[in-house]
């Protein structure tokens, strides 16, 4: 039971370690020359990428929207088809 504690302890001070050094690797980075550019850059990335999030997100209603009017144009043009065949005939008729 003592090696289960020691194990845990051991984990939680390696987590601890890394977690100091990532703190301390982004601290130099922000040291660099190009450092604020590049920073400047992946935010706007980010701001841009949010915002073509929303853009896809809409074309699912865009894609509902379209497939609706599909169906009207589709209904439409099945109730003029029996007026355009009844007319034929009558033409026949008459020739």
């Amino acid at each position: 039971m003592k090696e289960a504690k020691k194990t845990s302890k051991d984990g939680g001070d390696a987590i601890g370690r890394l977690a100091g050094r990532g703190e301390q690797t982004l601290a130099r980075l922000a040291d660099l020359p190009g450092a604020v550019k590049a920073l400047g850059a992946v935010n706007d990335l980010r701001g841009r990428v949010d915002e073509l999030g929303k853009k896809v997100r809409g074309i699912d209603d865009l894609e509902k929207r379209v497939a609706k009017l599909e169906k009207e144009i589709a209904t439409l043009r099945r109730a003029q088809k029996p007026k355009a065949s009844a007319a034929a005939p009558s033409r026949k008729a008459s020739e």
